[in-house]
C-alpha cells in the first residue's frame, strides 16, 4: 500500500483535502447562510419543508466526499506510516474526530429523514423536534470538529 501511496501521493492528498473542504465548507454554508435565510420564511410548515429539502441536498452532496475522505485517510495513514511514528497520537486524534463527525452525520441524516416523514404525515411538532437539533447543535458541533481536524491535518502535513 505504501508504494501505491507514494505513486499517487499528490492525488490522494488532494482528494483528502478537497473532501474535508466540501464537507466542512458545506456545513458552514448551510449553517451561516442558508439557515439564516430559512428563518425569514414565515410559514413554519414551509420553513421545515425547505430546511428538510436543503439538508437532504447537503447530505447527498457531502456523503460521497465523506467516503473519499475515509478511504484517502487510510491510504495516508498507511503510506506515511503514521501509526508507527511519533505522530501516531495526532493521527489517532484526527481519526477519532472524523469518526465522531461521521457518526454525527449519520444521526443527522436519520433525524432529517424522520423529520421529513413526520412532516409529510402532518406532525409539525415531531418534525420540528427532529430537524431543529440538526441546525442548533449537530451541524455546529461538526463544524468545530471539522475545523479542528483540518488544523491537525495541516500540522501533520507540515511536519512530514
Amino acid at each position: 500500500m505504501q508504494e501505491f501511496f507514494l505513486e499517487y501521493k499528490v492525488i490522494i492528498v488532494f482528494l483528502h483535502v478537497i473532501s474535508a473542504v466540501v464537507w466542512v465548507g458545506g456545513m458552514i454554508a448551510m449553517r451561516f447562510a442558508a439557515h439564516q435565510s430559512f428563518l425569514k420564511i414565515e410559514s413554519p410548515h414551509k420553513r421545515l419543508e425547505h430546511i428538510a429539502y436543503a439538508l437532504g441536498r447537503l447530505f447527498n452532496i457531502v456523503l460521497p466526499f465523506v467516503i473519499i475522505l475515509i478511504v484517502t485517510a487510510i491510504f495516508m495513514i498507511k503510506g506515511y506510516g503514521l501509526s508507527q511514528s511519533n505522530f501516531a497520537p495526532f493521527s489517532h486524534l484526527k481519526e477519532g474526530i472524523w469518526t465522531l463527525m461521521f457518526v454525527n452525520l449519520a444521526i443527522m441524516i436519520y433525524r432529517r429523514n424522520r423529520g421529513e416523514m413526520l412532516l409529510n404525515k402532518g406532525d409539525m411538532v415531531g418534525a420540528k423536534a427532529q430537524i431543529e437539533l440538526i441546525g442548533k447543535f449537530m451541524v455546529p458541533l461538526n463544524i468545530i470538529l471539522g475545523i479542528t481536524a483540518i488544523f491537525i491535518g495541516t500540522y501533520l502535513s507540515s511536519s512530514l
